[in-house]
């Protein structure tokens, strides 16, 4: 999405120091183009078993990509009502929306019912016997699916590995066929399919083949005793190339692998990618405030942070990171590059080797359009930065940058602390 033109970055026809004087510093970018590359692309490859393409909201939740997705026919896999909404507002298909998650509450399952949507993947039993009892009592029937834990082994990071059996996600393959035996005798469920989702950011198409496999001996189980499966979700994980010695992974390879399991069970396909269609269409651009030269290291100190950006803290995640004017020099100096926050966590890259920097310089954090914004905050008192889209030669602002009244909206004083109070009495 990005590409260096007579010495300056550029996204599409925009280039981000244009950008950077007009917004200021730091700022999520999006190209909208790379964006609709990457949707297109995967529903091309499986075409072939007309899925249903559900992006998974959690990725990137602006109200913007979410519109621009609906308008070519996209789904959406939600785990919250905010999220739910959030698909709403942007004009999406409420038919179009799967909701998941393990932690589904009355209120948010009441709402999904309410507005109609396509099927609640069911993550135990008890959440099954709380979606009956309020379809009913709102004289509903609601469609659901079951999401198997099929414990396989990913090959991706412990904290985003979802399908091995010590994870929280899903009911055992052991113990599916009796639940789902139960779960459709339920009244005022319409019980329609299986889910599985083994991990997220996984490169090796194995782990995904593995898990269709497994779902695809289970139907076998059920409609041999009496129980028809009509929906088969394969959920997303499908990884990007972060590293330079990374490949993205190949849905082509992938959809010539996994359809034929779908076309010899006759299920309609339900995938749910996310970090496939927007990570690689996303940056996160920052000025560098300080270079500080230590005894053992070098730091570049940036104006964005752990706080815009948690996954190289959260998961040692590697990120790409890119001057935005070019240099022609082949010299590297090792640095970290760090951000304000008072946290030793607070880094994007650790000893990495880099063209000399300067103060006042703009970087590029590459790959940062899934789980940046979304998983943002406000630590030490930060405002989030803005997000931007860009589309050919034109961008613009899509959520403006947040200002310190923004952070203290909400907040109230109790009324021994109000002006005039002198103190909180019987307190020392």
């Amino acid at each position: 999405m990005l590409k260096y033109k007579d010495g300056e970055l550029f996204c599409e026809g925009v280039a981000l120091r244009d950008i950077a004087s007009e917004a200021g510093t730091p700022f999520y970018l999006y190209s909208l183009a790379r964006l609709l590359e990457n949707f297109h692309r995967i529903r091309k490859a499986f075409s072939k078993a007309n899925p249903l393409i559900a992006y998974s909201v959690k990725a990137n939740s602006n109200l913007s990509i979410l519109r621009l997705l609906a308008r070519e026919g996209s789904g959406f896999d939600i785990v919250s009502a905010g999220e739910l909404r959030r698909v709403l507002a942007a004009g999406g298909d409420p038919q179009k929306v799967i909701f998941a998650g393990v932690g589904k509450t009355a209120e948010e399952l009441r709402l999904a019912i309410q507005q109609k949507i396509l099927m609640v993947n069911l993550e135990s039993e008890p959440e099954a016997q709380l979606l009956s009892e309020i379809a009913r009592g709102q004289k509903a029937v609601m469609r659901a699916s079951l999401r198997i834990n099929p414990d396989v082994e990913a090959h991706t990071h412990e904290y985003i590995t979802t399908g091995k059996k010590e994870n929280k996600f899903g009911v055992s393959y052991k113990s599916a066929p009796a639940l789902i035996a139960r779960i459709a005798r339920l009244p005022n469920i319409e019980f329609v399919g299986l889910h599985v989702h083994v991990g997220s950011q996984i490169l090796d198409l194995t782990a995904h083949i593995n898990g269709v496999k497994r779902l695809v001996s289970l139907i076998g189980v059920l409609r041999s005793e009496g129980i028809e499966i009509r929906t088969l979700n394969i959920g997303g994980g499908y990884g990007i190339a972060y590293g330079e010695r990374e490949k993205t992974m190949n849905v082509e390879r992938a959809a010539e692998k996994i359809i034929p399991f779908v076309r010899k069970m006759g299920c309609r396909l339900i995938m749910e990618p996310g970090r496939y269609i927007v990570a690689s269409a996303g940056a996160l651009v920052t000025r560098i405030t300080y270079i500080k030269v230590g005894d053992l290291k070098q730091f570049a100190i940036v104006d964005s942070g752990m706080n815009h950006l948690i996954r190289p803290a959260l998961y040692k995640a590697y990120h790409r990171i890119i001057p935005v004017r070019e240099t022609r020099t082949r010299k590297r100096i090792e640095m970290d590059v760090v951000g304000p926050i008072c946290e030793s966590a607070d880094f994007f890259a650790k000893d990495r080797p880099m063209p000399p920097l300067t103060q006042g310089e703009l970087l590029a954090i590459l790959d940062t359009g899934a789980y940046g914004y979304v998983m943002s905050s406000n630590y030490n008192t930060q405002p989030r930065p803005p997000e931007i889209l860009v589309n050919g030669t034109a961008f613009h602002i899509i959520n403006k940058r947040e200002t310190y009244d923004n952070l203290l909206k909400g907040e109230q004083f109790p009324p021994y602390l109000q002006h005039g109070e002198k103190g909180i009495k019987g307190r020392i």
